[in-house]
């Protein structure tokens, strides 16, 4: 398995012809069926950063590029991101991680490629995400907090907040911070840079370009949730990793016994229901 640098600097200086996932595994939770569901949406590529010892199913091995990487390390997608950013030039790609699984409108039916070619008419660039926290409701059968086929997420709870400059504090334009979830039920146990649950985690790749640690972009544009003139797409990413991290971390995991309250209902895993829910928007997609 080679690392990143290594397989940047072997790699073909022909672009990319088709979009790429950038899929991060911190483990092996769930990483079958994170791959099944993103090859399933049309990616022309999957780039799979994974630490030694996490092997790709041989089913998939063919449509998989295994690749090192420190996945433990500070930032260690954002920094991947900006270190392939130059390889990647004029290519559309979604960063995210094993045990999430990407939702955009329509996307039973219509492929990603189908998505951000319509999008970019709409002269965007990149497409704000809402990561929506999925859970077991019942932790005695699923310690883990991970199950797909008992999945819940929280159906309100959510709320943005205008994002300030921090330099001259005014506001943002086009830009705000969004909570909720498990991030928001549960911030006693979350330092307050990691509440957030916007991420940009689609967008087209450009030299010059950089991602920060909090999944925004250098260019401000990329990191606004509409043009002007209207309102854009956005998707969702369905996540088990912040009930994951709350079931596995000694500061919480012996102080919370259910995720389940009254606002939590089942994920049928459809988008439909995701925007019913408000959380991802179709725009002017129909």
């Amino acid at each position: 398995m080679t690392d990143l640098s290594a397989f940047l600097a072997a790699r073909s200086p022909a672009p990319i012809k088709g979009p790429l996932a950038i899929l991060m595994a911190e483990d092996g939770v769930e990483l079958e069926t994170t791959l099944r569901h993103h090859l399933g949406q049309g990616f022309a590529e999957l780039w799979l950063l994974a630490p030694e010892g996490v092997d790709v199913p041989a089913a998939l091995a063919p449509r998989v590029t295994l690749i090192s990487h420190d996945v433990y390390a500070d930032h260690a997608l954002p920094n991947a991101v900006n270190q392939a950013m130059e390889a990647l030039d004029g290519a559309w790609v979604y960063a995210g991680y094993t045990a999430e699984y990407l939702f955009f409108p329509f996307c039973e039916t219509r492929s990603f490629r189908d998505m951000v070619t319509f999008h970019a008419e709409e002269r965007r660039d990149a497409m704000l995400t809402h990561v929506i926290d999925l859970y077991a409701a019942d932790l005695g059968r699923h310690p883990a907090a991970v199950s797909l086929e008992e999945a819940h997420l929280d159906r309100s709870g959510y709320y943005a907040l205008d994002r300030k400059d921090p330099e001259s504090g005014t506001r943002k334009d086009r830009q705000m911070d969004f909570f909720g979830g498990l991030r928001w039920r549960f911030e006693e146990h979350v330092p307050p840079a990691r509440r957030r649950i916007d991420r940009i985690a689609i967008f087209r790749a450009r030299t010059g370009l950089r991602m920060r640690p909090d999944f925004t972009f250098t260019d401000e544009e990329y990191n606004t949730y509409a043009c002007p003139w209207h309102h854009n797409l956005t998707a969702a990413v369905c996540s088990f990793r912040t009930a994951k991290a709350l079931c596995r971390n000694p500061g919480s995991k012996f102080d919370i016994r259910s995720f389940y309250w009254h606002n939590s209902t089942r994920f049928d895993w459809t988008s439909q229901q995701l925007m019913d829910l408000g959380l991802m928007e179709p725009g002017q997609w129909f």
